[in-house]
C-alpha cells in the first residue's frame, strides 16, 4: 500500500504509473480525503487544546453561576470534538479503504508497454530439443504412460480438474522434494502453511479486495482457499516489529494453489496446464529496504538454477508496465520450452513488492536496536510451479515409443530413469 502522504508529495508520478499500468485508481479522492481528514485533525488538536484551558479555569472559579457557565461551554467543546472524531473515524476509514485499490509504484528501469506482447525477452538459455519423430503434447504422453486422466477428474470436480497417477503422480512429488532440498540448501527456511487464510490476512498481501472474484471462500466461515503461499508468507510477521539483526529472512514452503480460471476456448485449455488447483514451491524474501534489488537478483538466479539442472530450455522475460501484477513494482518471468505444444510456458514469476505489502500488513523493523521501526521490502518467485514443470518434462525427455525419460537429478527421488508405457 502507499501511503496518502506518498500520493500526495508523488501524484503525478502516481498518475503517470496508472496510465502505465492501464489502469485506475481513485487518486483525486485520496487527496481530497487526506486534506479533509487533516484540517479537522487540526480543528480537533486546537479544540482540545481550547478545553484543556478551559477545564483548568473551571478548577480556578469560585463563583457558582460563573463556574456552571464555563462548565457548560467545555461540554459543548467537548460535543463538537466528539462529532469532528466521528467524522476524522469515517474519513479514515473510506481513506484506508481507497488507498488499498492502489497498485504499487513502477520501477523507472521497467520496458514500457500496453500488455504482455510487449514484454522484453532477456535471455534465452539452452538449446530447444530435436526429435526423430513428431513430438507430442503432454495430454497424448499422459494416455500413453496413463498418468493423467483428465476425465475422471472433470467426473469428480468438473472442468480443470484432472487426476495424475503412477508415474506422473511420483514426477510431480519429485519434483516437488527437489525443488524443496535445492533452495533449503541455498539458505531458505522451509515451511508448512495452512491453507486457508483469513480475509485479513488476504487484505494484507494485496489480493484483497482487487481479485475477490479470483479466489475460493468458505462462505460459513472467514476462511479463503489459498491462491498462493505468497499470502501466508507476507503475513507471517503481521502487526510485529522485527528485531535488529534477523533481515534478511528468506523462506520457502510447498502449498497447493486455489484460484477461479477465467479460461476461454482453445488450446490454452488443453490437458493441465490451467487449472482451479495446482501445486507450487514458492520462494518468499523479506529484506532491508535497501538491499531488495540485489535480492530479486538472487531470486531469478533462485529460479534458473531449477531447469538447469533440469537440462530443460528456459528463458528469462522481463514484464513491460501493461502487464505488472498489481503488487510488483518489478518482475521477472521465467518460460521453460515444451515442444509437444510448441511454446513456453510461464513457471515462476520473481517480484519485488518493495514496502507495498509491509505496510498493508503492519510489519516493520529496527535497523538496530536503537532506531525508529521502518517497513521492510517482500519479495516473491516461485520455485517452480507445477504442473508446468511436470508437463516441461514429459514434453522435453518423451521417448519415440511413447514412455519419458527422468532426468538425472530426479532419478534418485524417482527410483528409476523412465516412465514406461503403460501395458
Amino acid at each position: 500500500m502507499l501511503s496518502a502522504q506518498f500520493i500526495r508529495e508523488n501524484a503525478d508520478r502516481v498518475r503517470s504509473d496508472l496510465e502505465l499500468r492501464n489502469t485506475s485508481a481513485p487518486v483525486d479522492r485520496i487527496i481530497e480525503l487526506d486534506d479533509a481528514r487533516r484540517s479537522r485533525l487540526t480543528v480537533v488538536e486546537n479544540l482540545r487544546a481550547e478545553l484543556n484551558v478551559a477545564s483548568k479555569a473551571i478548577g480556578k472559579t469560585k463563583d457558582a453561576g460563573e463556574r456552571q457557565e464555563r462548565i457548560t461551554a467545555a461540554r459543548a467543546l467537548g460535543d463538537r470534538i466528539s462529532g469532528l472524531d466521528l467524522e476524522l473515524r469515517g474519513c479514515d476509514q473510506e481513506l484506508r479503504s481507497l488507498l488499498l485499490e492502489v497498485p504499487n509504484i513502477v520501477d523507472p528501469s521497467v520496458p514500457r508497454g500496453p500488455d504482455e506482447s510487449h514484454n522484453v525477452v532477456v535471455e534465452t538459455v539452452g538449446e530447444i530439443p530435436q526429435f526423430g519423430f513428431k513430438p507430442r503434447p503432454h495430454w497424448e504422453i499422459g494416455e500413453i504412460i496413463d498418468g493423467i486422466d483428465i476425465e475422471r477428474g472433470a467426473k469428480m470436480s468438473g472442468s480443470r480438474f484432472y487426476a495424475l497417477r503412477g508415474g506422473v503422480a511420483r514426477l510431480q512429488r519429485a519434483l516437488i522434494q527437489f525443488m524443496l532440498n535445492e533452495h533449503t540448501a541455498a539458505g531458505f527456511v522451509e515451511h508448512y502453511l495452512p491453507y486457508m487464510l483469513s480475509e485479513a490476512s488476504l487484505f494484507a498481501s494485496g489480493q484483497l479486495p482487487k481479485f475477490r472474484d479470483n479466489l475460493y471462500k468458505d462462505h460459513e466461515e472467514d476462511y479463503f482457499f489459498i491462491p498462493t503461499a505468497e499470502v501466508a508468507f507476507v503475513n507471517l510477521y503481521r502487526d510485529e516489529i522485527i528485531p535488529a539483526g534477523r533481515l534478511p529472512m528468506r523462506f520457502v514452503g510447498h502449498t497447493p494453489c486455489f484460484r477461479r480460471e477465467k479460461m476461454s476456448a482453445g488450446k490454452d485449455v488443453r490437458g493441465i496446464k490451467r487449472g482451479h488447483q495446482f501445486e507450487k514451491v514458492e520462494m518468499f524474501v523479506y529484506c532491508e529496504s535497501d538491499k531488495s534489488e540485489a535480492e530479486l537478483e538472487m531470486l531469478v538466479r533462485r529460479a534458473r538454477s531449477i531447469p538447469e539442472l533440469l537440462g530443460l530450455p528456459y528463458r528469462v522475460v522481463e514484464l513491460c508496465t501493461g502487464d505488472l501484477g498489481f503488487n510488483a513494482t518489478k518482475t521477472f518471468d521465467l518460460e521453460i520450452w515444451a515442444p509437444g505444444q510448441g511454446e513456453w510456458l510461464e513457471v515462476s514469476s520473481a517480484s519485488n513488492c518493495l514496502g507495498f505489502q509491509a505496510r498493508r500488513a503492519n510489519i516493520r523493523y529496527r535497523e538496530t536496536p536503537e532506531s525508529s521501526p521502518r517497513h521492510p521490502h517482500m519479495l516473491n518467485a516461485s520455485g517452480l510451479a507445477l504442473p508446468r514443470t511436470v508437463i516441461a518434462v514429459l514434453e522435453n525427455y518423451q521417448l519415440e515409443d511413447g514412455g519419458v525419460g527422468i532426468p538425472e537429478v530426479l532419478q534418485p527421488y524417482m527410483g528409476t530413469d523412465v516412465i514406461p508405457v503403460a501395458r
